[in-house]
């Protein structure tokens, strides 16, 4: 289990595989995405795949709507390794064609997968494949009778419907198995895996479903899955944001960041301007933002705009600049490397430090 002074232990979870990855025991809480182009076009699901593994997603999920989209997983599969989730729900041949294409798991609902033959031929095939089967519950999709029973979509009502579909696959002897619990209400979402993790010891996909337009939804899932990760609940993780699916990637990555459970790319320390402020740091710290995007190497580059605290956090940082009364000072590991005057100057000059620092670093990495 994952400790740190800081945070509470992992919740104790039996380990499934996806493909190459490990979920859950002791395997990092691992990302997780979703493409949203259409599956039956193979190059341009490709392509978006691509672009999520680029950016640090472990863990693509694949929207199976119908028969030609199943088709096309034999050529989607083929032109990647990242591990694969089929998401299916009403029509169990398509979990089927989804495993005998090379899908690694599935997402499926097996209370609407179909006939308890159905069920049982969903759970031979994924046995026959070593895959395991996520069963996805959203406050959405709540059954009927649970609905009535508890009065809504409640915390209780979401965990009756995963315990009743667990039971489908335990019953024909699957384990296999990792669990979500979704809902746009982040209340609601805390509550429920709260409760389900104090019943079984499946490992558990947490995100908040629908959370909105990139701010508000990264807003929602960094207070929701902040709250579940610090409490040592989750294994994979989810931020759903509409949109692009690669911005996910990034914000998942900043909140495991902020809990120390898991680091990719370079800490950017920015303070967030004052009347103190008298260079161009916001045009700064977005160029330095823009550069690093896609550097998966971790350290930490500090853009500060004031004589107050700039100079302090510009030394704690691998790389730093600190800004003063049109100039600024470069800082590398608590070393001055100079002072740039002009302030026309100080992006170019901290920019060519920062071209500096990273060529050394891969040159390091290589010896």
């Amino acid at each position: 289990m994952h400790t740190t002074p800081e945070m509470p232990f992992r919740r104790p979870s039996r380990t499934v595989a996806i493909g190459r990855i490990g979920v859950g025991g002791d395997n990092p809480v691992r990302v997780q995405s979703m493409t949203n182009t259409d599956t039956r076009d193979a190059e341009a699901t490709l392509a978006q795949i691509a672009a999520l593994s680029d950016a640090g997603c472990e863990i693509v999920r694949l929207a199976v709507l119908d028969e030609a989209a199943a088709k096309a997983l034999c050529a989607i599969r083929a032109g990647t390794d990242v591990p694969l989730v089929a998401d299916i729900h009403f029509d169990h041949r398509l979990a089927v064609a989804a495993l005998e294409a090379g899908m690694d798991a599935l997402r499926i609902n097996p209370g609407n997968i179909g006939s308890e033959a159905a069920v049982d031929t969903v759970v031979a095939a994924a046995t026959a494949h070593s895959a395991p089967i996520r069963i996805g519950v959203n406050s959405g999709s709540v059954q009927k009778d649970l609905l009535k029973k508890y009065g809504g979509p409640t915390p209780e009502a979401m965990v009756e419907s995963a315990l009743t579909h667990i039971a489908y696959l335990e019953k024909r002897g699957f384990y296999d198995i990792k669990v979500s619990l979704k809902s746009s209400s982040v209340t609601r979402t805390i509550a429920a895996y709260r409760l389900l993790a104090r019943q079984v010891d499946y490992p558990l996909h947490i995100g908040v479903t629908e959370a909105g337009t990139p701010l508000r939804g990264a807003v929602k899932s960094a207070v929701g899955l902040g709250i579940l990760l610090a409490e040592g609940l989750g294994d994979t993780l989810r931020v759903s944001l509409t949109g692009d699916p690669v911005t996910e990637i990034g914000v998942a990555y900043e909140i495991l960041r902020a809990l120390d459970l898991r680091a990719r790319g370079p800490e950017i320390i920015s303070c967030p301007t004052c009347g103190r402020t008298e260079i161009d740091l916001v045009g700064l710290a977005e160029a330095v933002e823009a550069r690093l995007r896609h550097v998966p190497d971790v350290f930490t580059v500090a853009v500060m705009g004031c004589v107050v605290n700039g100079p302090g956090e510009a030394r704690e940082a691998d790389i730093g600049i600190a800004g003063g009364r049109d100039c600024g000072i470069i800082f590398r590991k608590g070393e001055v490397l100079g002072k740039v005057r002009g302030a026309e100057n100080l992006i170019p000059a901290f920019m060519d430090e920062l071209e500096r620092y990273l060529t050394e670093k891969k040159e390091s990495a290589c010896d």
